[in-house]
């Protein structure tokens, strides 16, 4: 049974992560059935200045860019102007890799259940150097943690090739040497790249721009004054957030405001989208509204059913939709999530639609747990406690000999660096720039359970036909092992 308040117990726990993690500024809103019922905001859009925060400061919202992008190729195939089923290259005929088989296989579902078999690839990097040069060197150590791929700094110093519309991302792709994960449909791994290019798609078969096909099709019908891609369209709205970032130094996190957003150009329909608490309750509407949001039909019941549908296992008890995350047991209701980082952005969007719950965080720095406060705002409001977790697992014992078969270094093509080492019988996870993360629990079939942001991630070892350790999935990524 819900309630339409929230309790002391979670507005104590937000205040204490706020405390924990330095966060400049969190704004966060819930709403049940289209009506707000709480919005609070901690901190400051802008610490400096002592700006305080509203339900219309205007953040960033990364990822959650995805599920306005899935919402746009729902919206064309129910016009009868593209299939879900229908092959990338119909639409993309420039589009290679290495193994022209499987890139004829790849269909649109596939890239929005992340199950194209592509691995994580440069090309992020690529696409946002032009930002990132921007930034000061001698305060950011550049590398910014999340869904979006740790992007190391360097445009700076190198001559990176940008990478700045979609034909360009294709001739990228094109030229790159990798080894696709599997056929198409039998892998999951987080494809920034796969999204990107859902919004070539998109503008190829709308005969409009990417950006203005979402802000006409979405973002007005769903009276969405304030979401933007860039912030000089923001009209006598100046209730922007200040962008934060950290550094490590000498073992300690400095947060600094680095106020240069990072773009990307051939990548926004992977997650660039900026937004409000209030607007982001209004599109959350469609999803527990069968489609509409106040008297607009965004979608049609069907296309809403089709993108909260569990396809893809991404972690544990945990799954892909079309650009929405879907946690089945829920304290036995139907949870539908996404977040989005990427740098000076931590935000998340939870809902049950069951029970017309929504709920969305937005924080100005990245690498804090906007998710754990939105999950414990969603099991507050259910009447449970707002420090536990939802799902429940069995440690086992695993003989060091065994463990030992995982050691080595594993890199993603977008830029993150994991070693595995056994240190006093047990595994430990060194993140490259982040350090070791401690306390990871051995669950059973090559997988672990790793402490992350106040919650936990699943961390799993895949292997060959020979037993032999290939790959480690991590971040919903599955990342190549080099030693």
């Amino acid at each position: 049974m819900t309630q339409k308040t929230v309790t002391r117990d979670f507005e104590q726990y937000c205040q204490e992560i706020v405390e924990k993690f330095e966060i400049p500024g969190f704004s966060i809103g819930l709403a049940k059935d289209g009506q707000v019922f709480y919005e609070n905001g901690f901190g400051y859009r802008d610490v400096e200045n002592k700006l305080p925060l509203s339900p219309d400061t205007v953040f960033g919202i990364g990822s959650v860019t995805k599920s306005f992008t899935s919402i746009a190729i729902m919206q064309l195939q129910e016009a009868g102007k593209l299939n879900v089923n229908d092959p990338v290259v119909k639409y993309l005929p420039e589009f290679k890799t290495p193994n022209e088989a499987y890139t004829k296989q790849m269909t649109i579902h596939h890239f929005l259940t992340h199950s194209s078999g592509l691995p994580a690839l440069p090309t992020l990097f690529k696409a946002l150097s032009k930002s990132i040069a921007k930034d000061a060197m001698s305060e950011d150590d550049g590398q910014t943690k999340g869904d979006i791929g740790a992007v190391e700094q360097g445009a700076q110093e190198q001559q990176i090739e940008s990478v700045d519309t979609f034909e360009e991302l294709m001739a990228d792709i094109a030229k790159q040497e990798f080894t696709l994960l599997g056929a198409p449909g039998t892998v999951f791994s987080y494809s920034n790249d796969g999204y990107a290019l859902l919004g070539a798609i998109i503008e190829r078969v709308s005969g409009m721009t990417y950006e203005q096909y979402i802000k006409e099709y979405i973002l007005d019908p769903a009276g969405m004054k304030h979401s933007v891609f860039h912030l000089h369209e923001l009209v006598d709205h100046d209730d922007t957030t200040s962008l934060y970032n950290a550094q490590m130094k000498d073992g300690e996190a400095i947060i600094f405001k680095s106020n240069n957003p990072w773009d990307a150009p051939s990548m926004r329909a992977a997650g660039f989208l900026k937004s409000t608490v209030n607007d982001m309750l209004k599109y959350a509407e469609i999803f527990s509204s069968n489609g509409k949001v106040r008297d607009a039909q965004i979608l049609a019941p069907e296309s809403v059913a089709s993108i909260t549908t569990p396809y893809m296992e991404c972690d544990k008890d945990r799954y892909y939709g079309y650009g929405v995350m879907i946690i089945p047991d829920f304290y036995g209701c139907k949870l539908i999530e996404h977040g989005g980082s990427v740098k000076g952005v931590e935000a998340h969007l939870t809902m049950i639609p069951e029970l017309g719950l929504s709920g969305v965080g937005l924080a100005n720095l990245t690498g804090v747990p906007s998710m754990k406060l939105l999950f414990s705002a969603m099991a507050d409001q259910l009447g449970k406690s707002v420090t536990d977790s939802h799902f429940s697992y069995e440690v086992v014992d695993v003989p060091e000999l065994e463990l030992k078969q995982y050691e080595g270094d594993y890199i993603s093509g977008e830029g993150a660096k994991y070693t595995v080492v056994i240190e006093e019988g047990k595994l430990q996870l060194k993140v490259e720039g982040a350090g070791t993360i401690p306390d990871i629990k051995p669950i059973g079939n090559d997988t672990f359970m790793v402490p992350f942001r106040e919650s936990e991630l699943s961390l799993r070892f895949a292997k060959d036909e020979n037993n032999k350790v290939t790959r480690l999935v991590f971040g919903f990524r599955q990342v190549p092992k080099v030693s």
